[in-house]
């Protein structure tokens, strides 16, 4: 997994200071998750190929999270564009995104596929052979979702030495890969884990966008290798979470504990501070593997 962020800052994008879009790049697929302003610009910065995004997910309509969409479907129409385009979003993005190109009879050449969101339980929302996305519910001022990451498991490897001694036929390399039991040449049934070694490890990651506090998220992310969370305040400011439905650096480590997470990533940061160490060494106190996101960071997981 790769992990690029675009922006991870919250409100109003500054030159410095972009809003909230990452891009999530796993198993072949090349994930777009938020739509801040500017997000295309970044795109091309970090030269992501526009044509290999298929998947947009949306968490929630305030703007600093999707305000770059109806502009990065224009440029898709104008760079000829013809593989369809699903997005992820919550009820009304459709409308939204329909009424802006209505108006500006700006239909485009290419299919746009809405995936409406409303449940205030976990869905599974994207599946196919090799990863899974289910949302997770958020506590914020209106309706919004974090999305997990699963890949499923990688093929299994061949012990080419075993395989060879017990005079398996190379057509059934692939079925021994998929973790099936197979006959070799004897016609004796060779079970799979006599022969193969366990595949690479999968890994998982969420994306927890604007919210407050929230235990409730705690069983869906449960044992996540990577999850990003939300950090808008310092202690010093935490009176304000209750107002703005948002969480301090210690809300988020405290959820990476009790959720038994890997690693924590901290993001959505106001920019009333001049400095990001101070949300990583709050953090700290509570989680033990904190990192900082910041506008053009890459992870590699």
């Amino acid at each position: 997994m790769k992990l690029s962020i675009l922006g991870c800052y919250s409100a109003t994008p500054r030159i410095i200071a972009h809003t909230t879009s990452q891009v999530l790049e796993t198993r072949g697929h090349v994930f777009l998750i938020d739509c801040g302003e500017g997000t295309q610009i970044e795109l091309r910065k970090h030269k992501i190929k526009f044509n290999q995004i298929k998947h947009i997910f949306i968490s929630h309509l305030h703007g600093d999270h999707y305000f770059g969409l109806i502009g990065l479907i224009s440029t898709f129409n104008l760079l000829n564009r013809d593989t369809n385009l699903h997005i992820y979003g919550p009820k009304g993005l459709k409308e939204i995104i329909t009424l802006q190109i209505k108006l500006a009879n700006s239909w485009t050449n290419y299919k746009l596929i809405f995936h409406e969101l409303h449940s205030s339980s976990s869905d599974l929302i994207f599946e196919d052979e090799k990863i899974s996305v289910h949302t997770i519910p958020l506590d914020h001022r209106i309706y919004t979702n974090g999305f997990i990451f699963k890949e499923k498991p990688f093929n299994r490897k061949l012990d080419i030495n075993k395989v060879e001694d017990l005079n398996i036929d190379k057509a059934y390399y692939r079925k021994l890969k998929q973790g099936e039991d197979v006959i070799n040449e004897k016609g004796e049934i060779i079970r799979n884990e006599l022969v193969t070694l366990l595949g690479r490890s999968t890994k998982s990651y969420a994306f927890c966008s604007d919210t407050a506090y929230c235990e409730s998220i705690i069983p869906i992310i449960f044992g996540v290798d990577v999850l990003y969370h939300e950090s808008t305040f310092l202690e010093e400011h935490a009176n304000l979470c209750f107002k703005t439905k948002h969480s301090t650096a210690k809300q988020a480590a405290t959820i990476a504990l009790k959720a038994n997470a890997k690693q924590l990533i901290l993001g959505h940061y106001s920019t009333r501070y001049g400095s990001l160490n101070g949300f990583k060494s709050e953090a700290s106190i509570i989680f033990k593997d904190v990192l900082l996101s910041d506008d053009g960071k890459v992870f590699d997981f």
